[in-house]
């Protein structure tokens, strides 16, 4: 088959029912991220951008385009964070690629241990989990504890806006895992950009969280980056599983049934997140400095110090 410009089609794209050749398919993606950023009212002329950067799929093609897009900006700069969880046999290797793509692209790049600012690695934190322990998945641990390092480096480097890779479908599964668990305060913090400071005590001590890759599928930044020809790991964490997984194959499989889907989710769940964020806000309290790291959160205690300290 052949794209609209005449040339060989390397990828059908099913919800648009369009044949697309590398060129064209590689300037649509950047199109639909530049696309999300405007829409979203992500970017401004003097910010100062953190990118978290693992060096995966996902960070690498974000890190990517936000150069393109921040290096034409004199009033504009990024920086990249990544994490370093402690994961023997997979985050070394990741890590070495995000160092790289740093180095190439001249990016400032600053390297967090979980070891150092949480206590410990979480390859020692996932021995220590016991059958009774009320969460068991190493991905909660993960999750917590990047997002605290994340956002308090961030601040603490300056940053006016934290960019993350989280591509359509890992919206999509968190609007249907917060639905199963009935997580409303967590659903309203979803959207493309996560701004406490506008309307909570102590917002300030948030920074702002950006999703420029929202409204790409996965699958298409994997090829993104393959005809871009980025370096990186594509095997899973060796931690990864739990029921997020579950709930990729479900919404996958629907995927594949029935195309666009994901779309209709996240732009469903777009139009009634103000309602949710109303009725979460009635039942959430005010917004506290953690007891333990004096981190924001909505507890005494926030859920990192809870999981990790």
């Amino acid at each position: 088959m052949k794209c609209s410009c005449g040339k060989r089609a390397v990828f059908f794209r099913r919800y648009e029912g369009r044949h697309l050749c590398p060129g064209c398919f590689v300037r649509s993606v950047d199109k639909k991220a530049r696309k999300t950023i405007r829409y979203g009212k992500m970017l401004g002329h003097g910010d100062r951008i953190a990118v978290a950067v693992s060096g995966g799929k996902d960070s690498t093609a974000l890190l990517h385009i936000l150069h393109k897009i921040v290096s034409r900006w004199k009033d504009s700069g990024m920086f990249v964070i990544t994490v370093d969880e402690g994961i023997r046999g997979y985050r070394p290797e990741t890590l070495k690629r995000a160092r790289q793509a740093c180095k190439e692209l001249g990016i400032e790049h600053h390297v967090f241990s979980f070891k150092e600012e949480l206590g410990k690695s979480l390859d020692r934190k996932v021995k220590g989990i016991k059958p009774s322990d009320e969460i068991r998945e190493p991905c909660t641990y993960c999750g917590v504890g990047r997002r605290w390092i994340l956002n308090r480096k961030a601040r603490e480097l300056g940053a006016t806006k934290l960019a993350v890779g989280h591509n359509l479908d890992d919206e999509v599964q968190s609007v249907l895992l917060n639905y199963m668990r009935g997580d409303l305060p967590r659903a309203s913090r979803m959207g493309p950009v996560t701004d406490w400071s506008r309307r909570k005590r102590l917002g300030e001590r948030f920074v702002p969280r950006i999703k420029p890759l929202r409204e790409i599928p996965e699958k298409e930044i994997a090829l993104y980056v393959l005809l871009k020809g980025y370096d990186i790991r594509w095997d899973e964490c060796p931690h990864a599983g739990g029921v997020r997984f579950d709930a990729r194959d479900f919404i996958n499989s629907m995927e594949d049934k029935y195309p666009g889907i994901k779309y209709t989710m996240l732009y469903t769940f777009d139009k009634i997140n103000p309602c949710v964020r109303e009725v979460s806000r009635r039942g959430e309290g005010e917004l506290v400095l953690c007891s333990k790291c004096s981190e924001p959160g909505s507890r005494k205690v926030c859920k990192a110090c809870e999981l990790w300290r």
